[in-house]
């Protein structure tokens, strides 16, 4: 089955629709999925649920989708970076479910494994355990979660090759890896595209299975989130 196409276009053609859920890869700007994020813009699909730690900034990443208002809801951790996300929020125009980072991602896994639901304490006795069912191990209140499976997952790979198995650098290992695997539907943007077998095996993240679509991006833009730089210490 051939999984490389063209380009972040025609890699999501006759995959979106209005009303879907996507999980987004990324941790603040590194890993973002930003090709991919682009053609969803320019798809013009509407009324999406994204499922994203974060929402990017003004301008950058999910941000794009924001300024176009095609999201109607977000299932986040963090958002501190954006004034538009804030102003939508405050303006009751943007739906938000917030998530504490470890439960999300631990959501994602569970999707992803086949796992609906788990319990764990982070949030237990605060305002995340409303509506939640509660159960005690061992003296201890524990909420349950339940796990989230989206209809499209995009992600960003620093390597893969043609079969789709993935490799992740750093920062970007945060989300990609396990979004990768809980998407009824995988895209993935890949940085260098290679050839099967060229990757050893021990160094794979994801393996091709998981995924249903590539994209090569050579010159993917790494952005900086927050640049802080030490003066220069002149002699």
């Amino acid at each position: 089955m051939k999984k490389v196409y063209a380009d972040a276009k025609s890699a999501l053609a006759g995959v979106l629709k209005d009303g879907m859920t996507i999980m987004a890869g990324g941790f603040g700007l590194c890993g973002i999925p930003d090709t991919l994020i682009e053609a969803i813009r320019d798809s013009g699909v509407k009324n999406l649920t994204i499922v994203s730690n974060n929402a990017g900034v003004d301008g950058i990443g999910l941000g794009i989708l924001l300024e176009t208002r095609q999201v109607k809801r977000m299932i986040s951790s963090y958002v501190g970076e954006n004034k538009t996300f804030a102003q939508q929020f405050l303006a009751g125009e943007l739906e938000i479910e917030f998530n504490p980072q470890g439960t999300l991602a631990e959501r994602i896994r569970a999707g992803g494994a086949g796992i609906p639901a788990f319990y764990t304490r982070t949030g237990a006795g605060t305002d995340i355990a409303k509506g939640k069912e509660e159960r005690e191990f061992d003296g201890q209140k524990y909420i349950m979660e339940r796990g989230i499976v989206a209809d499209l997952a995009i992600v960003h790979a620093w390597k893969g090759d043609t079969e789709g198995n993935l490799v992740y650098r750093k920062t970007a290992r945060n989300f990609n890896p396990m979004m990768a695997t809980a998407g009824k539907i995988t895209v993935a943007q890949v940085e260098h595209l290679v050839e099967p077998g060229t990757i050893d095996p021990d160094h794979i993240m994801t393996a091709g299975v998981f995924v249903k679509r590539i994209v090569h991006v050579p010159n993917a833009v790494k952005h900086i989130e927050q640049r802080t730089v030490r003066k220069r210490v002149l002699a």
